[in-house]
């Protein structure tokens, strides 16, 4: 059964930004089906919309299957877990700058996007019937912070292993992040 990871990258953000490419490739060299889909309107992410997509990219994940979600991304990946029939268990889940709460959004416009992703629920009751392997990666000095409220939401309410990075921003290519060994580390323990 062939290995897969499902890398879902953030608002505005591409399938060869950040470090999902040096990801990608250490994942290749490690015999693991790598699929990083194109996210539609990425300077407007909306829920339908990302959710859909992904559901039409992932039609049946199982046992081999593997979700990387990065910010929004991590969104995406528990709407579309929640939805899914209870019968479908998947390998793991790793979130890099995942979130339950945001602060500090830069404007009204962003604000107007943002809100539908932290108003309308989701059950994380469901996602945790898909995995029981869950890591979040947050950092000490993210700019949207709520890194305490995170951490609290995830390791309560989906049982996830929380690792607080020092200083790594929103793990993006402009806080100087181009590579996540600590991911791929991850997704190896979880495999193994």
């Amino acid at each position: 059964m062939m290995k897969k990871v499902v890398i879902v990258h953030r608002w505005d953000g591409i399938p060869s930004s950040d470090w999902y490419f040096w990801l990608n490739k250490q994942l290749k060299k490690k015999g693991f089906k790598v699929i990083i889909p194109k996210m539609p309107d990425t300077d407007k992410p909306e829920i339908k919309e990302w959710v859909a997509h992904l559901r039409k990219v992932i039609s049946k994940p199982d046992k081999n299957t593997f979700f990387v979600g990065h910010s929004i991304g991590c969104q995406t990946i528990m709407r579309y877990l929640e939805k899914l029939p209870k019968k479908f268990k998947i390998g793991g889940l790793i979130f890099v700058a995942g979130w339950l709460h945001l602060t500090n959004l830069e404007n009204e416009e962003v604000k107007k996007i943002a809100n539908p992703w932290l108003k309308t629920h989701i059950n994380l009751s469901k996602i945790k019937e898909k995995t029981n392997k869950i890591t979040v990666f947050l950092s000490t000095n993210d700019p949207y912070g709520c890194v305490k409220e995170n951490k609290e939401n995830f390791e309560k309410k989906l049982g996830a292993k929380v690792i607080v990075e020092k200083d790594k921003g929103h793990f993006t290519f402009d806080d100087g992040i181009t590579s996540m060994p600590e991911v791929l580390e991850e997704i190896n323990g979880m495999f193994n």
